[in-house]
This record gives C-alpha cells, sequence and structure tokens, in this order.
C-alpha cells in the first residue's frame, strides 16, 4: 500500500509518502489513522484528530469507514477550503 501525506500532514508526519504492507488489524481508514497515530511523535500529532484530515482512496474522497486492500493508493490532506 502506498501512503501518501499532504500539507500540514505531511509537515507534521515528516515524509511526503511511504509504501508498507497493509498493517495486521487494520481494514478501514479509520484503522489506518489511528495504527498511524502510534508511531511517533510527529504522527501522532498529525493524526491526533482524524476528523480535521480528510483521506482518500484510489484519488477518490473516502470516508474514515471505507475499507482499505494492500495494494491501494492512500492520501491524507488537510480540508480545503474556497472563495
Amino acid at each position: 500500500m502506498q501512503v501518501l501525506y499532504f500539507g500540514w500532514v505531511r509537515a507534521r508526519v515528516g515524509v511526503g509518502q511511504e509504501e508498507m504492507p497493509l498493517p495486521d488489524g487494520v481494514d478501514t481508514l479509520g484503522d489506518l489513522a489511528q495504527w498511524l497515530q502510534n508511531r511517533g511523535d510527529g504522527y501522532a500529532v498529525a493524526f491526533k484528530d482524524i476528523v480535521g484530515i480528510r483521506a482518500a482512496v484510489n484519488h477518490e474522497i473516502a470516508a474514515l469507514e471505507t475499507r482499505i486492500s494492500d495494494g491501494d493508493e492512500v492520501a491524507f490532506f488537510p480540508p480545503m477550503t474556497g472563495g
């Protein structure tokens, strides 16, 4: 699975992307966010308030309940604003 980080999520995590196998027990975006939160200080800060982060799976906006699999591309990014 490829995990991408954008905006302040990227700044806090410290990397723009990671390639990793789907962790055991991780079935949804929400599960992945919780798993990532336990990877270190930067991750803990970035994923502390998961409702403040948006996500996409394979280039489509997705809810935290969205199921993910090992071959997916998952992206986490801050909410967008417009005017």
